[in-house]
């Protein structure tokens, strides 16, 4: 009897393959044993999905029905994990996000037990705080940090210096073991570490004294750290080889220095453009004046025209940040703000009377 794998996702049969994706997950976490589901409706998804989810196995389906797998080795099932029979063929891509470690226990990508030998060392992430100043022009600066070092007495093997090295009985060698596990979907096989030699292949007599066969030790670090200039808020500093080092000299991770940049009483930052105020009074806006103005770069005149309105923005080009990822820098935005005078005698008030248009 010809099976519906359409109706058995629940899908009509012109769904696209991401709608049939999305019909096999959700039905997969409604049906999984483990979740309290049927585990033969469960299989049933499974096989629809294995066709459905692939486009020449679709179309004979649409062509043929479920018949024409009748020609071809178990189907959706009997190759399975490694060729053991009974096993069910699961694209673990397809169920990564619905049982979370469930692909561990096969062996697939993202697994710890697919990793072999010893693991790179962590990236490390700290914050550093600096002056706004410092962000602009760029400074040099001294941290202190602890991280995981690469053990000078053994220079990180691990190993005694005159322990004996000799190839790991376990796995001969290769670093890796095999195990069969048996599972509601079948027998399964995988490949996992070495758990004598932790993937190195090899094993010491004795152990390193100072760092306990580790390779590397905990120690506080201080070094001087370039700041660039025209770094801004949030951005980050890498700092290659200043994570934790490796297991067994393995290469070490890196530092990621965020930046945080302290507000300046006067200058505000927008992207590479700075920004201030500037203060006149009545006359000068109505007559023109030439003010000091201070930017990044040092102080500098700018001219205010006759009539300058309030609120008025004036640009000095070029006085702003330095681009960091570019030639150039920015701009020095000024708003000029109109001061309107007060506690004004019987003269002066006649006078701007007398002004009044």
């Amino acid at each position: 009897m010809s099976k519906d794998y359409y109706k058995d996702l629940g899908v009509d049969k012109n769904a696209s393959a991401d709608e049939i994706k999305a019909a096999f997950r959700k039905k997969a976490h409604e049906h999984h044993p483990d979740k309290g589901g049927n585990e033969a409706k469960f299989k049933e998804i499974n096989e629809a999905y294995q066709v459905l989810g692939n486009t020449e196995k679709r179309k004979q389906y649409d062509q043929f029905g479920s018949s024409f797998q009748n020609g071809q080795a178990g189907g959706a099932y009997g190759q399975g994990f490694g060729g053991f029979n009974g096993g069910v063929n699961i694209n673990m891509d397809d169920l990564g996000d619905i049982f979370g470690g469930f692909g561990d226990i096969f062996g697939f990508g993202g697994s710890s037990s697919a990793q072999q030998g010893p693991e790179r060392g962590r990236d490390l992430e700290m914050s550093l705080s600096i002056d706004f100043l410092d962000a602009v022009h760029g400074t040099e600066t001294e941290i202190s940090f602890p991280h995981l070092k690469k053990c000078s007495f053994c220079h990180g093997s691990g190993h005694a210096p005159d322990a004996k090295i000799t190839t790991c009985a376990t796995c001969k060698g290769s670093g890796r073991i095999s195990r069969v596990q048996r599972t509601i979907l079948g027998a399964v096989q995988t490949q996992v570490v070495c758990p004598d030699c932790h993937g190195e292949g090899k094993k010491a007599s004795a152990n390193c004294n100072n760092c306990h066969g580790q390779g590397r030790v905990k120690e506080v670090e201080t070094i001087k750290v370039k700041i660039p200039a025209g770094i801004n808020q949030g951005e980050s500093i890498r700092l290659a080889g200043y994570g934790d080092a490796g297991e067994k000299g393995t290469s070490g991770g890196d530092l990621f220095l965020r930046v945080r940049i302290n507000a300046h009483q006067h200058f505000k930052r927008e992207g590479d453009d700075i920004h201030t105020q500037a203060e006149i009074n009545i006359v000068q806006a109505s007559l023109g004046d030439t003010i000091d103005v201070d930017t990044v770069h040092g102080n500098f005149k700018l001219k205010i025209p006759e009539a300058t309105q309030g609120q008025t923005i004036f640009r000095l080009k070029g006085k702003g940040v330095i681009h960091l990822h570019g030639r150039g820098q920015g701009d020095h935005f000024v708003r000029v703000k109109v001061l309107i005078p007060k506690n004004l005698n019987k003269k002066q008030k006649d006078l701007l009377n007398e002004l009044n248009l």
